[in-house]
């Protein structure tokens, strides 16, 4: 193909649509396992899986059979009415949910899957007051927006947000303090993604859960970046807590479209009809892809695999002790490389050199490969990084 084919889409692609992304100039057409490429034919290494989107990586053979099967047979079907793949997805992932979560409502993104646990948290509590985290990231709609810290997004909107407080990841005596009695719920990523991969102190998500119980408030964990991610099913299950909701996306059916909040009996048993609902929410389609994903990762030992080789890459980039490099931190296959100067360059200079990567924040070179990630592929990446820096 001719490189004038890759800058035509690139430009038809900024043409058509509002300025709202950074543009990286390159047009991916097709993925397979943990290679995309471009239109030109040129193939890179993706350590980003579509912001952790992927997990198995691109056209797995299992997902694509699922999706192929149920857009033959149903794509469709409102949850007023009941769906024999629906139920069996929601029987499959209930069955891996921390210990508590037994119902869950299925939507089609992570801001969705926000928006309802903060809604079913108001109507849960009778209290509108949202406590979350300095650096957290939770979406971009008006509701979850509120929960989300970083100002560029919140400016804009200043003044039709919903009442919230952000305090430090980590401090258990600023978060204590906060938490009150007009409080709905408590936010938490159990890894800070978007704000530059920050692992929590020890001890820190079951201090936050007993906070906000002792205040009448409910536990919020916002796994739609760490989900199936971290080495474990969910990344709250490495600290051994269980919150009253959880909110998942991204990963949970490998590119397909979905959402799901997870909740206790306690908070199910609160809601009732017309406090929240969805048309496209809970298709079998992405049904059929999520229990498909589900059914792989365990059958084929993929969190297992994910967690050696993410030891194995954090290893790999610690030991390159660069002078330019501030940090490493990460678990699994969710590792951040915090820099001493802008990260815009390196990212730009790996992707040169056929490895692309995201950033999280201006300093972060972020990780978030398909959980297929092989000891060798690393190599590949960690040698990138070292060129890129210089």
């Amino acid at each position: 193909m001719s490189q004038a084919l890759n800058s035509g889409i690139v430009q038809a692609d900024k043409d058509l649509q509002p300025p709202l992304y950074a543009k990286r100039d390159l047009a991916l057409v097709r993925g397979e396992g943990v290679y995309l490429w471009d239109a030109d034919g040129t193939r890179y290494l993706d350590l980003m899986s579509n912001y952790g989107v992927n997990v198995l990586g691109h056209a797995h053979p299992r997902v694509t059979a699922a999706i192929q099967h149920q857009a033959t047979t149903l794509l469709n079907c409102h949850q007023s009415f009941a769906n024999d793949v629906r139920v069996a997805f929601l029987q499959k992932l209930l069955s891996l949910a921390p210990a508590g979560l037994t119902h869950a409502f299925l939507s089609n993104s992570g801001t969705e899957a926000i928006e309802a646990a903060l809604k079913f948290a108001y109507v849960a509590t009778g209290r509108t007051k949202v406590v979350a985290a300095k650096r957290g990231y939770h979406g971009r709609t008006l509701g979850a927006l509120a929960a989300t810290a970083d100002k560029k997004y919140r400016d804009p909107f200043a003044g039709v947000l919903a009442a919230a407080t952000h305090v430090t990841y980590g401090d258990v005596e600023e978060l204590a303090e906060t938490v009150d009695a007009a409080t709905a719920a408590v936010v938490l990523e159990p890894i800070q993604g978007e704000g530059g991969i920050h692992l929590p102190p020890p001890g820190y998500l079951a201090r936050a859960r007993d906070i906000a119980h002792a205040a009448g408030a409910l536990l919020i964990f916002d796994e739609i970046q760490t989900g199936l991610r971290t080495g474990t099913w969910f990344a709250c299950q490495h600290e051994g807590v269980s919150p009253d909701l959880l909110a998942l996306s991204k990963g949970l059916a490998n590119g397909v479209p979905i959402g799901a909040t997870l909740m206790t009996a306690e908070v199910a048993g609160a809601l009732e009809g017309g406090v929240h609902g969805t048309t496209f929410g809970g298709n079998p389609l992405a049904a059929a892809a999520g229990l498909a994903t589900l059914e792989t990762l365990e059958a084929e030992g993929w969190l297992a695999h994910s967690a050696e080789v993410g030891a194995y890459f954090l290893a790999q980039l610690r030991g390159l002790a660069h002078p330019k490099i501030r940090e490493v931190r990460g678990r699994g296959m969710m590792i951040g490389v915090e820099l001493k100067g802008r990260a815009t360059p390196v990212l730009r200079a790996m992707q040169e050199r056929g490895v692309l990567a995201l950033l999280a924040g201006s300093l972060t070179i972020r990780f978030l490969p398909p959980l297929l990630l092989t000891k060798e592929q690393v190599d590949t990446a960690v040698a990138a990084l070292a060129e890129a820096l210089g």
